[in-house]
């Protein structure tokens, strides 16, 4: 019976992403134990939520696309009311309101939800209109990307903000949105940037952090300290790294938020570069896997869908990568599947388990 059972949940499970999943949170709970100088309490946290996140990706995938779509319209009504629930009571940590504290659960980050909410919504609204989709129909779904997008810039945290606007951004150009509006929309943005910068809508610390890119040593003690570390970290770890739990930027503290924003530097100094390759590899796999599931989807809602969790996998990995190398802005941006921390990794085995559920059920409803 057990074994029936057992069958029955892992018929719906896709090999490939599996594994690549369960080899990068593998890795990433050995990086993570270093990272926070061999405290064994953490990686138990982490773990506990790694069996969690994968419960949850067990029952979504043997969930038809067609029964999840059900849950886009409440999911994002609730993400919003979190975000509301934010801006009114949240907690404020290192001068930011970006958590709120549930009964049972705990605290959560509602933003991290709203990078599936708004993509599932999205997905399900361009479905809805198949074969008569017009510019009125990219209009709404443009308001609702913003009105969220609007909820997490005020808390504030621009980097998460825009990680969700691009989500939903793919969604709208997987729908066919007209090139003319994306080059419109990004002169649009370029103009809304150059004009926040000249009236003081941006903060200090969000300057700071855009030209620290182009001159890290500007304020070596401060905004660029991250920056720099980061790089001394990877760099010292040359081609093979200097081993698992040898790495010096990370154990004699020079290297700030290693566990969470910033692990990939420890991971490059204790790997290396040809760590840092395989890593990419990895990621490369994974992201090639979901676009090819959503290629092979029978609805148009699983092929937006799943086009969408597969460029957010891309954003995730390049952002952090990038800002963690010095090549981009520093931002709150984990790295999927290896920093701490339990809402953004709920929020990626969340999208994996939907690509499972429109691989499997595409396969069933072929026969």
């Amino acid at each position: 019976m057990i074994q029936l059972i057992w069958n029955k949940l892992t018929d719906h499970i896709d090999p490939l992403l599996f594994a690549v999943a369960t080899i990068v949170t593998v890795l990433g709970l050995l990086v993570l134990f270093s990272a926070s100088n061999e405290a064994m309490s953490r990686v138990v946290s982490q773990s506990q939520k790694v069996v969690v996140a994968v419960v949850i990706m067990f029952i979504l995938a043997n969930l038809s696309p067609t029964f999840i779509a059900r849950f886009a319209v409440p999911m994002y009504i609730a993400g919003i009311v979190l975000l509301l629930g934010v801006a009114f009571g949240g907690e404020v940590i290192k001068g930011a309101r970006r958590w709120l504290k549930l009964p049972i659960i705990g605290n959560i980050q509602p933003s991290e939800i709203m990078k599936i909410a708004v993509p599932l919504i999205l997905a399900w609204y361009f479905d809805k209109h198949e074969g008569a989709i017009t510019w009125k129909n990219f209009i709404v779904a443009g308001i609702l990307i913003v009105v969220p997008f609007g909820l997490i810039v005020r808390q504030p945290d621009l980097g998460t903000a825009l990680l969700v606007g691009a989500c939903g951004f793919y969604v709208l150009y997987l729908a066919g949105l007209d090139w003319r509006l994306i080059v419109g929309g990004a002169l649009l943005a370029c103009g809304l940037f150059f004009a926040a910068w000249e009236f003081n809508w941006l903060h200090d610390y969000q300057k700071e952090r855009v030209l620290t890119v182009f001159d890290p040593g500007r304020d070596s003690q401060d905004a660029g300290w991250h920056t720099i570390q980061a790089a001394i970290a990877i760099g010292s770890g040359g081609l093979i790294g200097k081993g698992w739990l040898s790495g010096t930027q990370t154990h004699l503290e020079f290297l700030p938020e290693k566990h969470t924003d910033f692990i990939f530097a420890v991971y490059g100094e204790e790997f290396g570069l040809l760590g840092a390759i395989l890593l990419l590899v990895i990621y490369l796999v994974l992201i090639g896997r979901c676009l090819l599931i959503a290629a092979r989807a029978t609805s148009l809602f699983g092929r937006l869908i799943c086009g969408a969790m597969a460029l957010m996998f891309f954003t995730y990995a390049f952002v952090n990568m990038g800002m963690v190398t010095g090549m981009l802005p520093v931002v709150g941006v984990p790295l999927p599947f290896v920093s701490f921390g339990g809402t953004a990794l709920m929020t990626l085995f969340v999208a994996l388990g939907i690509l499972m559920s429109v691989a499997t059920h595409r396969k069933l409803l072929g026969t």
